[in-house]
């Protein structure tokens, strides 16, 4: 009989164990990462994967109506492809995500919003620039500047700076992110005075691109490519010795782009959303956890060098926590509810809050350019229009 006894004590005591378990479950809240971990924009997005996994380190709880929660979270690839977008997307719903923060590409942003609306989420954008990623609809929000700004920065710099008359533009075929900033940039600097060509998926050779550029006696080169293309890029523009400034956007701010820029004769100038020694307690936290996690430290491009992307993605994460707060709640539909008046001040990269759109309030850009002798960043300017 007190054999049959101890038994059905110790199930009582396993069952409650596991009912234990169960609501340690139920304490934690989904952030899905919809990000690039491979393709052409892979880089990028590992860079930006990294600021948001820095910041769940720092907090990995969030507390809510006296409730502590555990935030878990959610990292899918979206391979850089429009294509792919959808299942990314489909794989951070079935995760019960509360949130999502993403993507580095404008053009994956907008293939899976219609995804995340039906599915009731709200969406972050961390670095996606495109206009249309947040234009007309009332779930997708985004934390930093446009590309009609950038483009204007980047056009107003180009004759300031070099007193250029004629530009040469190029974009990638069918993509939204480079394909928009040219417009823009061309929409400020004239069309009349701009050549623009577009270059399709796959080209490994853009000799012929930067030797139309010396043909056409164009000042500036403005090519606001992925990371992979910018390396070949800067490549041919060193061998053929072209002497023209390349002009990007926020993509070259990675540390791919100095490894290739560096011991070569070119000049490269870039908008972006951070300067080093911008939020020095970031950087220094940033820093140490790169170099005590191999595995960061090889996502980062195997350096220690802050990538502007990676303290956008520190402050995401933060503005979904702040979410979660004013909404007293983790479920979706509250989460949604409540962004549109979501503010974060004090973040690596400024005070963030949402105009009536879902765009963040930014009016400035860094203007960065690469000293090829040391591999660094140097500031420039911090440019309004």
């Amino acid at each position: 009989m007190k054999k049959i006894l101890v038994l059905i004590v110790l199930g009582l005591m396993f069952s409650a164990a596991l009912t234990g378990c169960g609501g340690a479950k139920e304490d934690v809240v989904v952030i899905g990462v919809y990000e690039p971990a491979s393709g052409d924009n892979g880089a990028g997005g590992k860079q930006e994967t990294l600021g948001i996994q820095y910041a769940n380190s720092i907090t990995p709880t969030v507390d809510i109506g006296g409730k502590t929660y555990n935030v878990k979270l959610e990292i899918v690839d979206n391979q850089s492809s429009n294509d792919k977008a959808v299942s990314a997307a489909q794989q951070l719903i079935a995760a019960n995500s509360a949130v999502i923060l993403g993507s580095y590409g404008s053009g994956v942003s907008m293939a899976a919003s219609e995804t995340f609306r039906d599915a009731g989420l709200a969406a972050i954008g961390v670095s996606c620039t495109n206009p249309n990623v947040t234009a007309g609809n009332s779930h997708y929000f985004r934390i930093c500047f446009l590309d009609p700004f950038q483009g204007t920065v980047l056009s107003s710099f180009a004759k300031k700076e070099f007193g250029a008359k004629k530009a040469y533009c190029l974009a990638k075929l069918g993509d939204d992110y480079s394909v928009g900033l040219v417009h823009y940039f061309i929409q400020a600097f004239g069309e009349e005075n701009c050549i623009s060509e577009q270059f399709p998926d796959g080209t490994s050779d853009f000799s012929t691109y930067v030797a139309n550029a010396k043909a056409q006696g164009c000042d500036v080169f403005f090519s606001p490519t992925s990371v992979e293309a910018a390396q070949l890029i800067i490549d041919q523009v060193a061998t053929q010795g072209a002497n023209i400034p390349i002009l990007a956007g926020d993509t070259w701010d990675a540390p791919q782009i100095l490894d290739a820029a560096k011991g070569k004769n070119v000049d490269i100038y870039i908008t972006t959303f951070y300067q080093e020694g911008g939020a020095p307690d970031f950087d220094k936290g940033f820093r140490a956890w790169l170099n005590s996690n191999p595995t960061a430290l090889t996502n980062n491009g195997g350096t220690d060098t802050i990538a502007a992307v990676s303290a956008l993605g520190f402050d995401a994460y933060y503005v979904a926590l702040e979410a979660m707060k004013k909404a007293g709640s983790i479920k979706k539909a509250d989460i949604l509810s409540v962004l549109p008046g979501v503010s974060y001040p004090g973040g690596a990269t400024g005070d963030i809050a949402f105009d009536n759109v879902g765009d963040a309030f930014r009016n400035s850009a860094f203007v960065k350019s690469c000293n090829t002798t040391t591999g660094e960043w140097v500031f420039v300017a911090l440019q309004t229009i």
